[in-house]
């Protein structure tokens, strides 16, 4: 990796006390009155619980590893106020009326954007979805799919576009400079070729649209019977079939493939698809992730790299055969 910076030579809990100071800048901006921050969650970004002395709880995500612009984030933060037929966590404005807000963050010298959400209430199904949560989660995929179709943005707000391949990453994969071997980067890149050609395909059946593109059990949040989805960091322009795509990826077995499926057919047609070009997306999405770790300052991400590209490269080479 390159540009080594102070935050990621740290421990994750280092890396979490860094932060403190750019969370208590971004928080100063709001209306909170007297409130306690733990981190609740520290991935590709850090999410921090916001309690207050008045009973109120909010969310606040600090974009840590993403690549987000501030536009990206604008769009993201419109769609979710649009949102109608699913049960979503809003964001809340700071005293400019900005539903995004930014602090330096000494460690890694530069400066990082947050939204604060209200709090949801109940569990993250996490490892063991039931066939009920995930077929939810399939409707609810239907329905964000419906109405976004006629979503329109202002003029200050930008989706990343899922045409490029690694949905807005820089590719840190395929260069001369990747840390790859030149018989892995010769793998990728059929892989890349194919899938190219594949969703190029699938772009002649249908129109890109703003897609959530990380809906799986670790996203949605299950309280008395009723299914809410969060974390639209990764939404962006394109097809229903890739968003689909990268739910599936996360399911362990047949049985929880279809619940997901019967859920999303019982509010709207399926998006057309071969078996083939399925697993040619849920490729893709293994290579979106490989390429995402090794561009991760999360030392726990690093030291999971290899054994990670060694299963991708498996995976890879018995897909092209």
């Amino acid at each position: 990796m390159t540009g080594i910076t102070a935050f990621e030579n740290m421990s994750v809990d280092q890396q979490i006390e860094s932060l403190g100071d750019i969370v208590a800048e971004i928080l100063a901006q709001y209306e909170l009155g007297p409130h306690d921050a733990v981190c609740i969650n520290h991935e590709l970004n850090s999410t921090f619980a916001e309690t207050c002395n008045s009973g109120e709880k909010y969310a606040l995500r600090v974009n840590v590893n993403s690549h987000r612009t501030l536009e990206n984030l604008r769009a993201e933060t419109h769609w979710v106020n649009a949102v109608s037929n699913v049960v979503t966590p809003r964001p809340v404005a700071n005293r400019e009326g900005e539903f995004v807000t930014s602090g330096w963050h000494e460690a890694s010298g530069r400066k990082r954007h947050g939204v604060l959400y209200t709090w949801l209430e109940g569990v993250e199904p996490g490892d063991e979805p039931t066939l009920e949560q995930l077929s939810a989660a399939g409707a609810s995929m239907a329905r964000l799919h419906a109405g976004a179709r006629t979503l329109e943005l202002p003029p200050d707000a930008v989706f990343p576009d899922f045409a490029d391949f690694f949905w807005g990453d820089p590719d840190v994969l395929l260069t001369p400079e990747s840390v790859l071997t030149s018989e892995e980067r010769e793998i990728v890149a059929r892989a890349h070729a194919r899938i190219e050609q594949t969703l190029e395909r699938l772009r002649e059946r249908a129109a890109p649209q703003p897609i959530h593109a990380d809906i799986h059990p670790w996203n949605i949040m299950w309280h008395e019977g009723t299914l809410a989805i969060f974390d639209f960091d990764d939404s962006g322009i394109g097809l229903p079939v890739q968003d689909l795509a990268t739910s599936l990826y996360y399911l362990d077995n047949d049985e929880q493939v279809a619940a997901f499926l019967t859920g999303y057919s019982g509010e709207g047609l399926l998006p057309e698809y071969t078996p083939e070009e399925m697993g040619l997306l849920l490729l893709q999405r293994r290579i979106v992730l490989l390429n995402s770790l090794l561009q991760s300052s999360n030392p726990e991400h690093r030291e999971g790299f290899h054994d990670y590209c060694a299963e991708t490269m498996r995976r890879v080479t018995h897909a092209l055969g």
